[in-house]
């Protein structure tokens, strides 16, 4: 029950500190900004302005989060200063000056602009001009400089402070910040530590937003010259910061006076004695090291403890082919992970509810540490990717991974440092003691990456539907054969989502194709480009596969604003010298959720399916015969059929020959990608003008599937059954049997019969968009409690045993038709 404890250990802490973006390197000023990829052309002054207004109103918001952070660090100076002249004084007034130095200066500041400035939002016109309001800010930028240079001897003389004097350390530890003014939650707790890095990181976000202001802001605008010096001041300001502030926080001293610097550190599944544990990973510049929080007396520091390290000079990653066989690694079925999230989306959705309604804070509480508790068992449980770290002097470590990405990252991390020349050692227990300890302070990534710890200001992510592009790469320096994966992040890890096709034997591959991405709450995408190997000789005995070399990676942001377009957004990644070009746009979920009837009715898509099944004299819609005898024939024994996207090009090509009628299409679906092929039948049920199992009975489903006695909800699902029109019956019937046969090939597809009905049980359910407008809240929320109950129901019917239709329809078991 290690991991359990270790979990709790960290939610309370978690719970007591709102800190996100707590001590680290200050953000480049040079990262792409959340609205800079609106092209100026298709931008109207009216558009700018509103722009501009939405950039103000989210800057005014946090201004006053961190005003309310300085008054918390603030509050206890008065008596501080009040009992330094007495005969038992808390701190001295040298102490106390040192501290806080500067802060009432910079608060002053903040609060002065803060007062001018929201007046100006609050009464927004165009006339409005404030760019003399963010000159002025940063011609008071000397203070900042001010306070940094004093920065470091702060934060050792607060620490110091702390170890001699209980009294300081439980104000210290223990600073009451005060919410904004229209939320639920009075007052955060936060460390002294963490408050005194907010003025950093504040100066990094008032620079983003001058470059967003920018962004909307016409050149003949009275403010544009006004903000544009304001962020030439900014940024040369923050290049000097950055490398001020950076070897402070990164460095450690060794016995021998030596500077050992810590380069990366994070959260890693590992492998130890069988079953999981989560660690913190620190590599350092010329050693690994694997820790776990230690458990900590209230009022204590938290401490880490060494499980083990190894000295870079020791370090070998065993090719694949060599590794020892991987111990045996209990995996979790996919849809418990599936359920798991579920639980977790419910669980969000009552949080959000409770804070809507200003609910108790302990109900709060409790669903965040319950949250917290799922999110930590998926974080521990989902990673797969097995990333194997031997010292060569001995033991081997196995992690397990989510993604190839980290994987990589690590790797090269490492093989970097590598290339110096690096001695081997062994600490002793002193030097390990040193080590260890510093990692709590050195460390940069703070909590465990699950929603519950984000603050409440920090993006949600993106609900719906990303369309991608894949168009070409160049740069690459001899012919190879290529594709690409696309990786977007979920419940605080990444997942695999898409592949390209492998182009052969060349130097400038030209995929082309298009995917459609699930998101739920994501804030990334990653690309990461491989050369595709056949030699079966490099088989990974951890996964009995064979690797594939990655060529590049990269990683951009997906802001709200910047994908939210009705039109294609094209960009390039840049990856170790290799640029892959492509395109990409957002659908929210409540958009992707609305079934649009075709305007013409000669087709099969977006056409009634008793149209259909009458134009065609069939009781099953050709299409839905023809997809599931190819996926009969040649995919049942694909991995994730159904639930890997196709090619959407594919897809749309396929589409508009069905749509057709053309006589090609057997030859068409024979040369087709089988994956492309699910995802037409997909399609073809998504966009039914009305669910395959139709808007009247979708209350009733819902209902149904909710009841707990299981004679009655048997006798209420037949009688749903019998009451849909034939065609869909007969339609649902053959579906049924045909995902039955996909599941019972489950040891080598991976496909479960839950597994597909998460993926089928919106499709056929989800209710038209004049039925839909009711349900419709938040995304999150509709992504919870209806999408669970439509899985459920699929699930039903695909656990019952054969259901015929002759017999369904002669069961003499008849109700009112009133449903």
């Amino acid at each position: 029950m290690e991991e359990e404890e270790e979990a709790i250990g960290y939610l309370d802490k978690i719970l007591e500190d709102e800190e996100g973006s707590e001590p680290g390197t200050p953000t480049s000023p040079g990262l792409r900004s959340p609205f800079l990829d609106f092209k100026k052309g298709e931008r109207d002054a009216g558009k700018g302005l509103e722009m501009r207004k939405l950039v103000l109103s989210g800057f005014l918001a946090s201004e006053e989060i961190y005003i309310n952070q300085l008054e918390a660090l603030l509050l206890p100076m008065k008596p501080l200063k009040a009992t330094a002249t007495t005969s038992q004084p808390v701190l001295t007034s040298q102490q106390i000056e040192t501290i806080f130095y500067k802060i009432q200066d910079i608060y002053e500041i903040h609060k002065d602009f803060y007062d001018s400035l929201c007046p100006k939002v609050q009464q927004w016109d165009s006339k409005v001009t404030l760019g003399h309001l963010f000159q002025k800010l940063a011609s008071q930028l000397g203070v900042y400089k001010a306070f940094v240079d004093n920065y470091k001897i702060a934060l050792e003389t607060a620490e110091k402070c702390s170890q001699s004097n209980n009294q300081f350390q439980k104000i210290s530890e223990e600073l009451k910040v005060k919410g904004p003014k229209d939320s639920k939650d009075s007052h955060t707790s936060v460390t002294m530590e963490a408050l005194l890095y907010k003025p950093i990181d504040r100066v990094t976000r008032s620079t983003l937003v001058l470059h967003d202001l920018l962004k909307h802001t016409p050149a003949n605008h009275p403010d544009y010259p006004l903000l544009q010096d304001a962020l030439r001041i900014s940024q040369n300001f923050l290049s000097s910061i950055n490398e001020d502030i950076d070897p402070r926080r990164t460095a450690v001293t060794t016995p021998k006076g030596e500077t050992r610097q810590l380069v990366k550190d994070g959260f890693l599944v590992e492998l130890s004695e069988g079953s999981r544990k989560l660690r913190h990973v620190f590599l350092f510049t010329d050693v690994l090291l694997c820790a776990k929080l230690k458990k900590t007396a209230v009022g204590k520091h938290h401490q880490y403890d060494c499980k083990w390290y190894v000295p870079l000079a020791d370090l070998v990653f065993p090719a694949p082919e060599e590794s020892e066989p991987c111990p045996q690694v209990h995996t979790i079925p996919d849809h418990e992970l599936e359920d798991m999230k579920m639980k977790i989306s419910v669980m969000k959705s009552e949080v959000q509810k409770e804070k809507a309604s200003k609910g108790q804070s302990r109900a709060i509480e409790r669903l965040k540490k319950k949250m917290f508790e799922n999110e930590f068992w998926l974080l521990l449980n989902s990673p797969t990717i097995p990333f194997r770290i031997h010292n060569r002097n001995g033991k081997s470590y196995l992690f397990l991974l989510s993604s190839d990405y980290e994987r990589s990252e690590w790797r090269e991390a490492i093989q970097k440092l590598q290339k110096k020349d690096l001695q081997a050692f062994v600490l002793s227990s002193v030097e390990l003691q040193v080590l260890t300890g510093s990692c709590f302070k050195l460390r940069t990534v703070h909590n465990i990456p699950v929603t519950s710890n984000k603050d409440d200001d920090e993006s949600p992510g993106l609900y719906g539907f990303l369309h991608v592009i894949v168009h070409s790469a160049k740069g690459f320096l001899q012919s190879a054969n290529l594709y690409c994966t696309l990786e977007v992040d979920s419940f605080g890890y990444f997942v695999s989502k898409a592949k390209t096709r492998v182009f052969r034997d060349t130097t400038e591959p030209q995929w082309n194709e298009e995917f459609e991405i699930e998101l739920e709450g994501s804030q990334s995408l990653r690309i990461l480009c491989y050369e595709k190997c056949y030699d079966k000789t490099k088989l990974n005995k951890d996964n009995n596969e064979i690797v594939d070399k990655i060529m590049g990676k990269g990683q951009i942001q997906l802001d709200p604003q910047a994908v939210q377009t009705k039109n294609w957004h094209k960009d390039v990644i840049e990856m170790n010298g290799i640029k892959v070009e492509f395109s990409m746009k957002f659908t929210s979920r409540d958009m992707s959720l609305k079934r649009t009837p075709s305007k013409k009715q000669t087709g099969v898509f977006g056409v009634k399916i008793s149209v259909v099944t009458k134009r065609e004299r069939s009781k099953v819609p050709y299409i839905v015969r023809q997809c599931i005898e190819e996926v009969e024939k040649r995919g049942i024994e694909e991995v994730g059929i159904y639930r890997i996207s196709g090619v959407a090009t594919d897809i749309q090509a396929l589409k508009a020959v069905f749509d057709a009628n053309n006589k090609d299409i057997l030859l068409m679906l024979s040369d087709m990608d089988i994956n492309a092929i699910a995802g037409t039948l997909k399609l073809y049920f998504r966009e039914l003008p009305e669910p395959l199992l139709t808007d009247r009975l979708y209350p009733a489903f819902m209902e149904g599937i909710a009841l707990s006695d299981p004679a009655a909800k048997e006798n209420c699902m037949m009688h749903l059954l019998r009451s849909l029109p034939d065609p869909n019956l007969i339609t649902f019937l053959f579906l049924l049997e045909h995902l039955k046969r996909v599941a019972e090939k489950e040891p080598v597809n991976k496909m479960s019969l839950h597994n597909l009905a998460t993926v089928f049980g919106p499709t056929l359910l989800r209710p038209s968009e004049v039925e839909g407008k009711g349900h419709l809240t938040l995304a999150s929320d509709i992504w919870s409690h209806d999408v669970m109950a439509q899985v459920q129901v699929l699930l039903y019917y695909l656990q019952h045993p054969p259901i015929l239709y002759a017999e369904l329809k002669r069961n003499t078991l008849y109700f009112s038709t009133d449903v």
